[in-house]
């Protein structure tokens, strides 16, 4: 059945989780992952330098009409590009391209002793959100890498009847699907 001509040009651009420590998912992310930031926002502010190693996180803005809900947006995605796209050009395709992770670190929860983190939606209460997915090019290379890592996994490729995928666990305890590029 072919989709209402309406829809035409619709793409899924990102999706978005709740992260407690954004220093913490970030490195999760692209150091682990091999994502890279491509863009950040902050309450009432857009940043489009890329946020790396050589570049720390952006200091939270708290615009006074924004205090009670200040928070700053992460935008990570896989280069597409080979390294040829510059740092504003990748924030620019932001809502162009697929496949773009959105963190939301709400200002405070770092630092907060009482904070109990956020439903990774796969547990009660808040079952409903599942996992995201990433798929590399050599399954066992890939967590055996994660292993000798220390990441903590929710399911090895060893456990259970499906034995071609894995389940990892990011820092705030939402599981990220490790597949195949391709499914024997």
């Amino acid at each position: 059945m072919a989709p209402p001509p309406e829809t035409k040009g619709f793409r899924f651009n990102h999706t978005m989780i709740r992260v407690k420590d954004p220093k913490v998912s970030i490195k999760f992310y692209t150091e682990i992952l091999g994502m890279e930031v491509i863009a950040g926002e902050q309450t009432g502010y857009t940043n489009t330098k890329v946020h790396s190693k050589l570049n720390p996180l952006p200091t939270p803005l708290l615009c006074p009409e924004h205090q009670a809900s200040s928070f700053t947006l992460y935008f990570l995605a896989f280069d597409t590009t080979d390294g040829t796209a510059t740092a504003e050009e990748k924030s620019k395709a932001r809502s162009t391209r697929e496949g773009v992770l959105e963190l939301t670190h709400n200002h405070g929860t770092e630092n907060d002793p009482d904070f109990a983190g956020y439903a990774s939606g796969n547990t009660e209460p808040g079952r409903g959100f599942g996992h995201i997915a990433i798929a590399v090019p050599n399954i066992e290379e890939a967590c055996a890498r994660f292993e000798s890592l220390g990441v903590p996994f929710k399911k090895r490729l060893t456990d259970g009847t499906m034995k071609h995928i894995a389940f990892i666990l990011d820092p705030d305890g939402y599981w990220v699907e490790i597949i195949p590029r391709r499914f024997s």
